[in-house]
């Protein structure tokens, strides 16, 4: 099984790039990739540029990641209760070359954020909107007060809870891989 990992913030130092990387990693007998989107940074969308430049190459490798996988775990930080401008506007070059974004992947949301929100405003609009652009999206879980849930030493999850809900959202993704590629 190859699992696509990516965070929806482009900060070296994202806390939702070590989510999702700690629960892609959690997947027994995966193989996983962890995406950096700041690799993949693109002039600011608009239809003038689209009509000058066409579908970059680099919205097009983004595309073939999500090809080459067979399930994905996308952890969203939250700017101001929304998504990052750097994935949005990601987002926004690639739908334009497909609009089946996702590829009918099933897919992990996760989000997190340094206070007791979570990100769930994020995590809440990426929930309704991911289907729309084909992700199977198996279960979608909020980590309120990062520094306080997670260990960063010890790369864990220290809240049992949490915890629980991810084994539980891994196994979905799990079985609903073996289903899309059987």
């Amino acid at each position: 099984m190859k699992v696509l990992a990516f965070s929806s913030s482009n900060s070296k130092h994202s806390i939702n790039r070590v989510l999702a990387t700690y629960a892609a990693n959690l997947i027994e007998g995966a193989t996983v990739e962890v995406l950096d989107i700041h690799d993949y940074e693109l002039p600011l969308f608009s239809p003038e540029r689209e009509a000058e430049l066409g579908h970059p190459q680099l919205a097009r490798d983004f595309l073939d990641k999500i090809a080459e996988a067979d399930a994905l775990v996308i952890s969203h930080a939250e700017h101001n209760g929304s998504y990052t401008a750097a994935f949005k506007n990601l987002f926004d070059w690639a739908s334009r070359g497909d609009r089946k974004v996702f590829q009918d992947k099933p897919t992990l949301l996760l989000a997190t954020s340094p206070g007791p929100g979570g990100a769930k405003n994020v995590l809440a609009h990426a929930e309704t909107s991911a289907p729309h652009f084909r992700a199977e999206v198996v279960a979608a879980i909020s980590v309120p007060k990062f520094q306080d849930n997670f260990d960063v030493a010890n790369n864990t999850l220290t809240n049992s809870d949490i915890h629980a809900q991810l084994l539980a959202a891994i196994e979905m993704l799990r079985k609903a891989s073996k289903r899309s590629v059987s």
